[in-house]
């Protein structure tokens, strides 16, 4: 398969690793399929190729024109940092530092994904990832029975957000302070159930929900 393939059709599921590295990033990053190609200098359908093909094997020069056309970096492209917590690179050159709007937390916090909770616990705080939605302005989750998440309800909790732009030493974070409850109501657990953006990652049956009433929202960004 060539860079010169020039075949257009609708775009359709991410195969492999870095097909859905590629689809991710580059959606988070709002660009189509065929900004990106033109950004990289290679044609819209060998883009393609790439993201339906697990079996896909570019050349080094065409990754680095990929990471540099989606402002990543290589080893984030194709998952050589997976393993890594984010954030090893060196500060950028006059970072700018700035307190995001009520409105801009919203937003960054719509987007839905995994977050990380605070929960006080008998034997002090701890902080859990869990898979979250937004829900009529609240934080909502799904959990097991016992397990640590589920600990938060009754009790005032702190839950973030972030993003990490390693290739250019930026990002941003959202912090939520509210006060966690347990859903008890079927009529309202079957409404969550129905518009959360998604099931726990960790997967098995995981049918407590937890809503978290926020009484302050804040965050920050860090800019380049």
């Amino acid at each position: 398969m060539t860079e010169q393939h020039t075949a257009k059709a609708p775009e359709g599921t991410p195969s492999g690793d870095l097909g859905r590295r590629l689809a991710t990033r580059r959606t988070q990053l709002g660009l189509t399929r065929e900004e990106t190609a033109d950004r990289a200098g290679m044609a819209p359908g060998y883009l393609r190729y790439l993201e339906e093909h697990s079996d896909a094997s570019p050349s080094h020069g065409v990754l680095l024109r990929l990471a540099g056309a989606l402002e990543t970096t290589l080893p984030s492209l194709t998952g050589g940092n997976a393993d890594r917590p984010p954030g090893p690179g060196l500060a950028g050159h006059s970072p700018e530092f700035t307190e995001l709007s009520r409105t801009e937390c919203g937003d960054l916090l719509s987007t839905h994904g995994v977050g990380r909770l605070a929960v006080p616990t008998d034997k002090g705080p701890v902080i859990v990832p869990v898979n979250y939605s937004v829900v009529d302005g609240t934080i909502v989750f799904r959990t097991a029975q016992g397990a640590t998440p589920s600990l938060a309800a009754g009790c005032p909790v702190a839950f973030e957000i972030d993003r990490i732009d390693e290739a250019f030493s930026q990002g941003w974070s959202v912090l939520v302070r509210g006060h966690a409850r347990l859903v008890t109501d079927l009529g309202e657990a079957q409404l969550l159930a129905r518009r959360a953006y998604s099931t726990p990652w960790a997967g098995g049956r995981r049918d407590v929900w937890v809503r978290i009433e926020p009484y302050a929202v804040t965050g920050r960004r860090i800019t380049v």
